[in-house]
């Protein structure tokens, strides 16, 4: 992969940017899902629910155990949803041919992208974040390093992304990134604890990525900190930087083949 240079990556942010400055409600839109289902499951389906069992053994609102896993869903779809307009812009509006004619390369292409995928996420973040501290849904000092945290899922799911966009040929394949997507937001322990679920299946449910955002963010925002944060944390960001590694090598071969 040619050297990157993180200012000529930063100029397809700016350009993002420009693009979207006066388009806001377009960024925030992936915002919304997330924050309906907490007021639909978390809040209407919860005054139903009761109590149910924290990751540290005390009892909590239905709304404040779900939260958390909301706030690593909006981070997930912010990224994602930007990431994958880099189908767009290389197969049909062929933006990055344009791009290539200025020093800007192809690696620079796949990190400026990535960025911009990561700063949207961590605007998703930000928003549900202080929607639920609103709500008085946040139970620990710790949740100070939420944003981080969603800056981190961010980053896994851009790079992963990015990297996914370069092997799509049509639109039809996007069909095979919901039947990804959608199944790990029902199954990653979002509605209800990893502990209903048989041996067997924790395991695999374990070894997926919005698991551990959700680990990670629900830890932190519950005040229930140990060593398994610490695993999550190497998960996400092991899986971002082969995600950013494999985009950059796709993006160059893709555009200057």
């Amino acid at each position: 992969m040619t050297s990157i240079a993180l200012p000529r990556a930063a100029t397809l942010f700016e350009r993002n940017y420009l693009v979207h400055r006066r388009m806001w409600i377009i960024i925030f839109s992936g915002f919304f899902e997330p924050l309906f289902y907490l007021f639909s499951m978390g809040i209407g389906l919860g005054h139903f629910v009761g109590k149910v069992p924290g990751p540290g053994g005390g009892v909590i609102s239905y709304a404040s155990f779900i939260a958390p896993a909301l706030l690593a869903t909006a981070a997930m779809n912010g990224a994602i949803y930007d990431a994958t307009s880099v189908f767009w812009k290389m197969k049909y509006a062929r933006l990055y041919d344009a791009v290539l004619a200025t020093p800007v390369g192809a690696g620079d292409v796949a990190v400026g992208e990535t960025a911009w995928a990561l700063f949207r996420g961590l605007l998703y973040g930000v928003a549900f974040l202080g929607t639920v501290a609103a709500l008085g849904l946040v139970h620990s000092v710790w949740a100070l390093l939420a944003l981080p945290s969603a800056l981190l899922v961010g980053f896994a799911f851009a790079g992963t992304g990015v990297a996914a966009s370069t092997f799509m040929r049509s639109w039809q394949d996007f069909e095979f990134l919901n039947l990804v997507q959608l199944p790990m937001f029902l199954f990653s322990a979002t509605f209800y604890p990893l502990s209903v679920y048989p041996h067997w299946l924790q395991l695999v449910v374990r070894c997926t990525p919005l698991y551990n955002a959700i680990s990670l963010v629900r830890g932190l925002m519950l005040g229930s900190v140990g060593w398994y944060q610490l695993l999550n944390v190497g998960y996400l960001a092991l899986m971002g930087a082969i995600g950013i590694t494999i985009a950059g090598r796709r993006v160059q071969k893709l555009l200057l083949k």
